[in-house]
């Protein structure tokens, strides 16, 4: 028998709170992807990895709020916890492989694209192992060229999410970049569920053990809110993070250096971030002193 599916069973409630989740994560990752990407420093792996963190959490969160509103009118669904949460992990291990990629080996075409490709197939792995650990009293059949669209749809989001990245600068653009991937991630979701179809076995309520939707919940909403909260604490407490990198934060000799640009580009020169060019020449001044009293530049 063919089971009736209803993806919005509690309206619109649950598309928007899935969006803004989606956006909240997007938004945090990319900014924390642009902080590593502008200064090269001992922090680097460490917001890498807060901005991949950030990105797999609001995408597992905005996925299972949407599944809030997901039912299937002849037979009640439940959920495997294990399966559940390992969702979680496989989308944070994804999208940092392919953050760490752009991040490391630079904003090239070709890790933009291989990056991408990573972060998006892990998306939608994500999306349909999530799938997996439902348990209902029926079985539940995709369609192939709509599970395929949507796995495009999550690359094309993901590679255009790194672009942003490493290419957009602003408060306000990097606002509209999330706001886009937000979008991006919930129609890649949305196309998915389009796909599905459930045949009821029977007509026995199912007596497998798990977590229903409403029990999930809780737990959903706070370990990964409580992680996206926070995160979005560090980034309002790094102005480098929020606005860029502001004139009144860097040395006088670096008022001509132009935000965003990789220190490792430059020679080591006027230009050059302080802790990289300061020792150097402090260094040639005492030597320069102690050769008469005026300085000589031998570095």
């Amino acid at each position: 028998m063919q089971g009736t599916v209803d993806g919005f069973s509690y309206g619109l409630v649950t598309p928007v709170v899935a969006f803004i989740m989606a956006c909240l994560g997007g938004a945090l990752g990319l900014r924390c992807t642009t902080r590593s990407l502008r200064h090269r420093d001992t922090f680097k792996a460490g917001w890498l990895a807060l901005g991949a963190t950030s990105i797999g959490t609001g995408i597992w969160t905005m996925h299972f709020i949407a599944m809030m509103g997901f039912s299937v009118q002849q037979a009640p669904i439940s959920y495997d916890r294990p399966i559940t949460f390992a969702s979680l992990g496989v989308a944070v291990l994804m999208v940092g492989i392919g953050i760490f990629i752009v991040g490391y080996r630079g904003a090239t075409a070709l890790t933009l694209v291989t990056g991408g490709t990573i972060t998006g197939l892990g998306v939608a792995t994500m999306h349909y192992l999530g799938m997996a650990g439902m348990r209902l009293h029926g079985r539940i059949e995709y369609d192939t060229l709509t599970v395929a669209l949507s796995v495009v749809i999550a690359v094309v989001a993901a590679t255009a999410a790194l672009w942003a990245a490493v290419s957009v600068h602003g408060f306000l653009a990097s606002l509209g970049a999330s706001l886009v991937m937000g979008g991006a991630v919930s129609g890649m979701h949305y196309t998915a569920m389009a796909a599905v179809s459930v045949h009821i076995q029977g007509a026995e309520t199912p007596t497998g053990t798990g977590d229903t939707a409403t029990t999930l919940l809780l737990p959903m909403l706070i370990g990964p809110a409580v992680f996206l909260i926070l995160a979005a604490v560090v980034v309002m407490f790094d102005p480098l993070l929020v606005m860029g990198d502001p004139d009144w934060q860097r040395p006088a000799a670096q008022s001509v250096h132009r935000p965003g640009v990789p220190a490792p580009r430059h020679v080591p020169s006027y230009g050059e971030p302080a802790n990289w060019s300061a020792r150097p020449a402090g260094r040639a001044a005492r030597r320069s002193v102690s050769r008469g009293g005026h300085r000589s530049q031998d570095w």
